[in-house]
């Protein structure tokens, strides 16, 4: 079964500023062809012109140097991922922000059941004994508030753990994951991420290069 990212409130911004920006080094402004136009919803969406695509496309081909305009266009969405995802997500720490939700402060505030983690595998006596251990100790931390039982909740959740973090990053954070993660054996990236990635504005042209 292939294990599922949940992506939600997606967000590509400042396409404008950062196609501006890329024919400033040659004061070539007068080329730009691209415009504000709107989508199939009738909403606001900028439409990059061909000549904008031409210099872009050889900027990025140039290298990381030369593609600097990449770097300025942004996207914001909220991803919910098990915690065994979110430490190998956590080596990206340059040109990526993200904001989690809190286990140290809203893990007892729940309780906690087999919809909390990334579980596939059948249920299983082993897996609800041990749901039911980690249920028994957030409930002993709420009646005493011992710490003793909450640390040892912290100390037992497994990698499962499911978290939602509000992530910003830009095209040329994902340029760079994209070829880093397409062919990983973690379903998580070589499906489900990558997915995503292809499923942003002019990510064909920008982020895959082609």
């Amino acid at each position: 079964m292939v294990k599922i990212l949940k992506f939600e409130n997606t967000e590509v911004f400042n396409f404008d500023g950062a196609f501006r920006g890329m024919r400033n080094p040659m004061n070539s402004w007068d080329k730009s062809d691209s415009y504000m136009g709107y989508d199939n919803d009738d909403l606001p969406s900028f439409k990059i012109g061909k000549n904008d695509m031409e210099l872009a496309q050889k900027l990025i081909k140039a290298g990381s140097d030369h593609s600097k305009f990449l770097r300025q266009i942004m996207v914001s969405v909220d991803i919910t991922a098990p915690l065994y995802w979110w430490k190998e997500f956590d080596t990206y720490k340059i040109g990526t922000v993200a904001n989690s939700t809190s286990t140290m402060h809203k893990l007892s505030t729940t309780p906690i059941t087999r919809e909390c983690f990334e579980l596939n595998s059948p249920k299983c006596d082993v897996q609800e004994i041990f749901l039911q251990y980690l249920e028994g100790l957030r409930l002993k931390y709420l009646k005493t508030k011992d710490k003793t039982y909450w640390k040892e909740l912290i100390e037992w959740l497994p990698e499962g753990w499911l978290q939602t973090r509000t992530v910003t990053l830009n095209y040329a954070v994902l340029r760079n994951m994209y070829f880093s993660r397409e062919n990983h054996k973690l379903t998580e990236w070589s499906v489900n991420f990558i997915k995503w990635i292809e499923s942003l504005s002019y990510s064909k042209e920008l982020i895959k290069g082609e």
